[in-house]
């Protein structure tokens, strides 16, 4: 059914998959820089293009994860620990290069920063969805783990991009 949990958990890993395609997409054909920059991979462009091309395949894996119960006798591919790590060394790396957060941000900035923040919240329904799930049916631990470090992932990502393309972050300041 449409509406069964274990649908709407890998249904929202392919919207999330299909908004990384849109940033792709708006990547390779940005006016901010240009085309042969993006297809350099020495850029930090062409660079985070091939690290959204191969999140876009570890999803089809969350997604193949998710739509396969734990105790199907055929060979499934796995979320496993090392694709976790992987997010985790890449978002410790950007990191170090952006302003230590004392605020709250608004999701906001250039184009493709604030696209990133859009994935995140889709990454963040993501996992809401797979949590539900794994209150339902066994699931792979590693798939909820992956999705929670990807979204953190994606948001560490807009911030560096936003910085990339020299875009003030806005802070959020609450009432006024």
């Amino acid at each position: 059914f449409k509406n069964d949990a274990r649908v709407e958990a890998y249904g929202t890993v392919d919207e999330l998959n299909s908004m990384l395609g849109v940033i792709i997409a708006d990547l390779n054909y940005s006016s901010s820089a240009s085309r042969e920059a993006f297809f350099n991979i020495d850029s930090p462009q062409g660079r985070i293009i091939n690290k959204l091309l191969r999140i876009q395949r570890e999803l089809f894996v969350l997604g193949t994860d998710l739509a396969s119960p734990s105790d199907v006798k055929i060979k499934i591919p796995r979320i496993t620990k090392p694709f976790v790590s992987r997010l985790e060394q890449e978002i410790d790396s950007w990191d170090k290069n952006l302003p230590k957060l004392r605020n709250f941000i608004l999701p906001s900035g250039s184009k493709i920063g604030s696209k990133l923040h859009l994935a995140r919240s889709i990454a963040r329904r993501a996992e809401r969805s797979i949590t539900n799930l794994s209150s339902i049916e066994k699931i792979n631990r590693n798939a909820q783990i992956y999705i929670n470090r990807l979204s953190d992932w994606l948001f560490v990502l807009a911030r560096y991009v936003n910085k990339l393309e020299n875009q003030k972050e806005s802070i959020w300041k609450g009432r006024k």
